[in-house]
């Protein structure tokens, strides 16, 4: 390799002065107890957001976010790309139906064909999306051009899991199933339109399912040169956080392909304020200390950029604005707001970047850090509705038949007494968890289970665990 310029890559004859550094908010409303649009968006304008990104193009937000200044970030549906793809039509009737009516009075700025749309490998139907979406992306940007609307920059939120290899950054590629027939074309479309490689990076995923080889002080911005930094072998770059490296693996990426100079916007960071009890670092703490390190960073002035492209401003989108109890998955997957549904700060945090660390409130002290060893059950949760938990048990139970979960509830079996709903429930639970965690069962089963350390088994009644 050539000397350490070979591995910077400044952004030559590019202008920075017009992009913003205001911290941005993604809005998701996957909850059933969530605020109002209205109260919502007052929240955000009270927490001095720059930005807000909808998964959608939510007509009654939309509207009002009208007059405010807040630049707004909308997104075509995973599934109307290939139609979009395929007809300029169809292209140019979203953009009348989901932009013209709302701009520019709404500061629409971003206009995103999907979302991590690389990431579903599942079918071919996902991979044919994959080869839809430049076509599509394409197709958006010459409707908005047709209407003379020249500031609104179109892309696609990509998911880390893009590149083959992260470590060391300047190593990195993009995977070879997308690498040419994807990832080129789009970065062709991206330098051609002077718009960002949008990015979905959380520092939390490679920390907690790695805590021995990574520091968390290096994944929460607490490293310096002198303590918790890395050095890329192969560049000389020096890294003290997890962020910049994740971000630089993305540059070299694209400079691989021939494009060194592709701005990056972050649409979704953050870190989980609460998680299952084998997600380790999933606590307020935590939370608290990316979120605030990240927001110094982000609007620090002169900008920092990262190692491998130092001195830019790169506009970042925290996810998220609330907790949403509907998400499915992982525990931390419903844990990521800086609200709670109620609309009350879940720890203090000043998006402007301006407060002292010392001025923000004291922090619960963080005590899941390391990953947990022993046995997890999972029971019904508090305050769970009784009709709701009825339903799930007789579902549980009727579409389990023959594979033994519920096989110690029949009458006279060892944990049919007492009969109790909860009881019984919490043993189906915990059964059907443990019989198909290993194919991605969750303690969740919408909201009316929990993961608890302490063993429910009764007399005779031994209720099956998960090991950790």
């Amino acid at each position: 390799m050539g000397p350490l310029v070979f591995f910077l890559f400044p952004l030559l004859g590019l202008s920075f002065a017009e992009i913003s550094s205001k911290i941005g908010i993604n809005y998701g409303q996957l909850g059933n107890n969530l605020p109002s649009p209205n109260s919502s968006i007052e929240l955000i304008k009270s927490m001095n957001a720059g930005r807000v990104k909808l998964y959608d193009a939510n007509p009654e937000i939309l509207n009002l976010l009208s007059g405010t200044n807040l630049q707004v970030s909308i997104m075509v549906p995973n599934n109307e790309i290939s139609t979009i793809a395929s007809n300029q039509a169809k292209a140019d009737e979203w953009v009348r139906n989901n932009v013209l009516p709302y701009y520019p009075q709404t500061m629409i700025r971003y206009l995103l064909v999907g979302n991590e749309v690389l990431s579903y490998n599942s079918s071919d139907q996902d991979r044919q999306m994959w080869l839809d979406l430049v076509p599509a992306m394409t197709k958006i940007k010459s409707s908005l051009k047709a209407q003379n609307i020249t500031n609104i920059k179109v892309g696609t939120p990509l998911a880390m899991d893009v590149l083959q290899s992260t470590f060391p950054p300047s190593n990195s590629m993009f995977r070879p199933d997308i690498s040419n027939s994807v990832m080129a074309p789009m970065l062709r479309f991206l330098n051609r339109t002077n718009s960002f490689m949008f990015i979905d990076v959380y520092p939390f995923f490679p920390w907690s399912s790695n805590t021995t080889s990574i520091s968390l002080d290096f994944a929460l911005f607490r490293g310096n040169n002198n303590t918790n930094y890395y050095t890329d072998p192969g560049s000389g770059l020096i890294y003290t956080n997890l962020l910049d490296q994740m971000l630089d693996s993305l540059i070299y990426a694209m400079a691989k392909l021939g494009y060194p100079n592709i701005r990056l916007l972050i649409t979704e960071t953050g870190w989980p304020n609460s998680g299952d009890i084998e997600q380790p670092g999933a606590n307020i703490h935590n939370a608290a200390t990316y979120n605030r390190n990240l927001i110094h960073r982000m609007v620090a002035k002169p900008p920092l950029g990262t190692p491998a492209r130092p001195g830019v401003v790169i506009p970042t989108f925290i996810f998220s604005l609330f907790d949403e109890n509907q998400k499915t998955g992982p525990g931390t997957e419903r844990h990521w707001g800086l609200l709670h549904a109620d609309g009350t700060p879940i720890y203090d945090i000043d998006l402007t970047g301006k407060r002292r660390s010392e001025d923000h409130e004291p922090l619960p002290e963080a005590n899941n850090n390391s990953p947990y060893k022993g046995m997890v059950w999972c029971v019904v949760a508090k305050g769970v509705n009784n009709d709701e938990l009825d339903s799930a048990l007789n579902n549980l139970c009727s579409s389990s038949a023959g594979n033994g979960t519920c096989d110690a509830l029949s009458t006279g079996k060892e944990c049919y007494e007492p009969v109790s709903e909860i009881l019984h429930a919490s043993y189906a639970f915990s059964s059907y968890w443990a019989k198909f965690r290993s194919h991605g069962a969750t303690c969740y089963f919408n909201g009316l289970a929990e993961q608890t350390t302490v063993d429910p088994s009764h007399g005779s009644c031994k209720f099956p665990s998960v090991t950790l």
